[in-house]
């Protein structure tokens, strides 16, 4: 039975852990000075607990997980009925019926989905049945009305019926008692239909993380406003780094665009920290004069920050944020760099968050259809047009160049092409590893 609104034994108070005076110690750089883009995904992961579980209606559970074990607290169906409408019989009565010597029953009575019958069947007689209403104490069958002249006060029965013929036992889909869904399951539509049908209305689950998104750079304008002739851009990475935020399950809250002003990013990011499970920044983290993130930061928390060998998203930046050491991510400017840095280290943390598994994308191999190249010395991420053929092969062709500010070529692509760092060439015909970018 669901333990959610159920009277349960006071639990024991949990012991308060403090928060880390420091981070723990992160991967070791390779001889380039960067780390391993892997290594400093589970550096990161390993600093991240899922949120406490929540009572919560069903309906508001989707994609969801589920903190509890489900037994059925009643049988479904809840009683025989019928799986047709039609007439509900004893099946003797029906023997050698036919069209030419069809069994006639006195019509005694009608009983309609939500009604009980006010008398049992006698032998010789039929009443007339609704699809799901319950079945009359004496009879052991249902004649469809196909069978049958459709009579009401006597029908006539063209065929012979066997006892328990369309008729749902009680218990015939789900036995009293019997579990249903176990702790730690992804709540989906199916899974809310199940639980209305035993009639749960609360479950426990983790809730969605609250993610705070915000850009920075005063060169950036908000989309619908005019640009002037300054070298402005429109904010882009705030908009895709929330929907993919959404899209991942979270409650998303987006700041939008802070100016390159110190103390300005300071304060956002400390207000925000109130209703903030994540913070994702973008730009702000590299070796310049204006990367406001990187000098601030680190007077509002735990921060590390690094290079990674992976291209694009090579800066990188973590930390643990306020009082409560709220986790911040700390993204590169550039579109594509921001997009492929949240499918590599956000992404798996807000699954983290919410006790979802798998934490990552699952990689599928597919067959390139022109030679690919990389640079040796960090992972490459490539964007890539993933097809299936009927047979269930999978192909897939690179899209766009390696610009890591290339929006367009990244919204034709539906999966990133991942190579290892010792990767040089790829030939036409191999196989590499995809990562297909659903939103879900």
């Amino acid at each position: 039975m669901a333990l959610f609104g159920r009277r349960k034994k006071a639990a024991p108070t949990p012991e308060v852990e403090e928060a880390p005076a420091i981070l723990p110690e992160p991967p070791a750089p390779n001889a380039d000075g960067l780390r391993d883009w892997q290594a400093q995904r589970e550096w990161v992961l390993d600093q991240i607990e899922p949120l406490p579980p929540f009572g919560m209606q069903v309906i508001d559970a989707l994609r969801l997980s589920l903190c509890e074990d489900i037994e059925a607290d009643i049988s479904l169906p809840g009683f025989d009925n019928s799986a047709m409408d039609g007439y509900a019989v004893q099946a003797a009565d029906t023997w050698n019926a036919s069209e030419k010597a069809p069994s006639v029953l006195a019509v005694v009575g009608e009983i309609a989905a939500g009604t009980v019958a006010d008398r049992a069947l006698a032998p010789g007689t039929a009443m007339k049945i609704m699809t799901g209403a319950p079945m009359p104490e004496g009879a052991d069958a249902v004649v469809q009305y196909e069978l049958t002249d459709r009579g009401t006060e006597d029908v006539q029965i063209f065929a012979q019926v066997e006892q328990g013929k369309n008729i749902r036992s009680k218990g015939s889909d789900i036995s009293e008692g019997e579990h249903l869904l176990s702790a730690g399951l992804q709540i989906d539509s199916r899974t809310v239909g199940l639980l209305a049908g035993v009639g749960i209305d609360k479950v426990l689950v983790r809730p969605r993380p609250r993610v705070v998104v915000i850009s920075t750079g005063s060169e950036l304008v908000e989309p619908g406003l005019p640009l002037d002739d300054n070298g402005q851009l429109y904010d882009s990475n705030s908009y895709m780094l929330a929907a993919a935020a959404k899209a991942a399950g979270a409650q998303v809250f987006r700041v939008g665009v802070v100016g390159d002003d110190e103390e300005a990013m300071a304060n956002t990011i400390s207000d925000q920290l109130v209703r903030a499970d994540l913070i994702v920044t973008s730009g702000g983290i590299s070796q310049g004069d204006w990367d406001v993130v990187k000098a601030v930061a680190p007077s509002l928390g735990l921060v590390d920050f690094t290079q990674v060998a992976m291209q694009p998203g090579k800066p990188q930046g973590f930390g643990l944020i306020g009082e409560d050491r709220i986790p911040m991510l700390m993204l590169p400017g550039n579109p594509v760099s921001s997009f492929v840095s949240f499918e590599v280290f956000v992404r798996p943390v807000i699954r983290k968050l919410m006790g979802v598994q798998p934490l990552y994308r699952q990689p599928i191999r597919a067959v390139t259809n022109t030679i690919v190249r990389s640079s040796p010395g960090r992972a490459q991420f490539l964007r890539g047009e993933v097809r299936t053929d009927p047979g269930g092969r999978h192909t897939v062709d690179l899209i766009g160049g390696p610009g890591s500010h290339l929006l367009g070529s990244l919204q034709k692509s539906n999966a990133l092409v991942v190579l290892d760092a010792d990767t040089e060439v790829i030939p036409a015909g191999h196989t590499v590893t995809t990562w297909m970018l659903t939103d879900d």
